[in-house]
Parts: structure tokens; C-alpha cells; sequence
């Protein structure tokens, strides 16, 4: 495991190294979430928002099996409508508050990642995975209810309405190698160990982090991405033309256009 600055917490351990803010998602065997780890993950992320020294957060599951196996299935049996309704409601806050802090996300598969786990990653920028015998997927058909963490949005908006479709009306589950190749992972890692696995990534989001990357400007891309999507064209330019303006005033864009006329590398201080 990384070198890391560790804050534990009963379902949620928060740690951080380097500009990486790295949240473990910890409920053996399966890292199933509840109510009680979702306040948690909704907490991190608002703490990783706020600490301006974490310019990515990486997002894991507990273990060498398991990403998330979604929402805890006892929880919903022994709940009351009323229960599930805000428990899903306050999810979907919490997954929205992921995917607007304008930082870069990574989730890091680990392991299997199935029904809500695939949502959580959904939310996330980039999914990188660690290759073995693991699946992906959202089965919620198999239970008579749908994808109710994003699922039905985002796998829409990733993969096209025909493959999301598929994958959820038939409820099956794909491996690793099929999840690459649909476009739903970025990047499939060979690994001898799940240390070695998560070591790699965390290395990954350090490339994103100063000095290496323009954090501020890797932020921006993400809001503009990620609020364009809902927009016409026009307002989405709109926004792209603000974000920029506001770029070109940081000490980061200067140094970046200094040091491409000087032909040297950047070196970029998130300011």
C-alpha cells in the first residue's frame, strides 16, 4: 500500500499523499454500502474538496476482490419505502458532489464492481482496473428494480443508449476485458499484487497533480465537460470561453506559455 497520511474512518478510510487523496470504500467481504458509508464517502469528498493540497482523489474498494458490490442488500430488505427513498436520494447528492468538485476523480478497480459499485465509478472520471477474473456490471434487473445510484443516466451517457440497454434489461455482468472494450474502463493494468496495483495508480494520479499537470486547468476541464453535457451547444461554449478566461489569469498559464516558448517542461504550482 502507498506511503500515506491516514485518516480512518469506520467505512470510509480517508488518506492522502502527495496532491492524492485516496478513499477506501471498507466493508468486508464485499464492501456493500449503507446508509452509514455513504455519509462517510459524502464526508471525504467534501473534505478532499476543501484541502487545497489534494488536486485528485482516488476512489478503492477494501481488499483484493472487491471494488463494491453496491447497496447493501439487507439494509433494503429491513427498510421502509420511505427509508429507501431518501437513502437513494442522499446517494445520488452525494455522487452529484463527486462529480462537480473540480478535481480529477480515478476510481481504482480493484476487484469485482457491480450494481451501485459501478455507479460510484460511473461518477468518477477516469476507471482503471486491475486485470483478473473480476466483473463489471449492473444486475438491479435481477432484484425487479433499476439502477438507482445513476446507473440508467450515466451508463447512458458513457456507453450510448443501445449497449446500456443491453447491460442493464439483460442484467448480466461483463469481465474487465469486455468493460475495456465497450469504452466503460479506460485502462486495464496488469499487476502482480493488489499493492502493486493500487501503488500504480496512486502513481497515475500523481502525473495529474503539480508540478507534473495544470490542476486548476485539469478542474476546469471537468466542469466544462461535465456541464456541457445538459447544455446546447452555445451555452456549453459559453462556459468553455469563462473557464478559459479565468485560466489565462493564472500563474500556472503563464508558466505554461513561458515555458513552451522557452522548450523547457512546465512546472505548475496549482496557482
Amino acid at each position: 500500500m502507498p506511503d500515506m497520511t491516514a485518516a480512518m474512518g469506520t467505512l470510509v478510510n480517508y488518506a492522502t499523499e502527495k496532491g492524492v487523496a485516496l478513499l477506501t470504500l471498507t466493508d468486508p467481504p464485499v464492501n456493500a454500502y449503507t446508509h452509514e458509508m455513504m455519509k462517510e464517502l459524502d464526508s471525504a469528498i467534501l473534505e478532499a474538496r476543501f484541502d487545497q493540497d489534494v488536486h485528485v482523489i482516488v476512489i478503492m474498494g477494501h481488499g483484493d476482490k472487491h471494488f463494491c458490490a453496491g447497496a447493501n442488500i439487507n439494509m433494503l430488505r429491513e427498510a421502509d419505502e420511505s427509508f429507501k427513498y431518501y437513502f437513494c436520494l442522499h446517494a445520488n447528492e452525494t455522487l452529484l458532489r463527486l462529480e462537480h468538485t473540480p478535481k480529477l476523480v480515478i476510481a481504482a478497480l480493484n476487484g469485482n464492481t457491480i450494481g451501485g459499485g459501478l455507479e460510484i465509478a460511473l461518477a468518477c472520471d477516469l476507471r482503471v482496473a486491475r486485470e483478473g477474473s473480476f466483473s463489471i456490471g449492473l444486475p438491479e434487473v435481477e432484484l425487479g428494480v433499476l439502477p438507482g445510484t445513476g446507473g440508467t443516466q450515466r451508463l447512458t451517457r458513457l456507453l450510448g443508449k443501445g449497449l446500456a440497454m443491453e447491460m442493464m434489461t439483460e442484467g448480466d455482468a461483463v469481465t474487465f476485458d469486455e468493460g475495456l472494450r465497450f469504452g466503460l474502463i479506460n485502462k486495464l493494468w496488469t499487476t502482480e499484487t493488489h499493492e502493486m496495483f493500487i501503488r500504480k495508480v496512486v502513481d497515475y494520479a500523481h502525473t495529474f497533480c503539480p508540478p507534473n499537470k495544470a490542476s486548476l486547468a485539469v478542474g476546469r476541464m471537468k466542469r466544462a465537460v461535465q456541464s456541457a453535457l445538459e447544455m446546447p451547444i452555445e451555452q456549453g461554449l459559453a462556459l468553455e470561453r469563462e473557464l478559459q478566461a479565468e485560466l489565462f489569469a493564472t500563474q500556472d498559464a503563464k508558466e505554461g506559455l513561458a515555458a513552451f516558448s522557452g522548450k523547457r517542461k512546465a512546472v505548475f504550482k496549482a496557482r
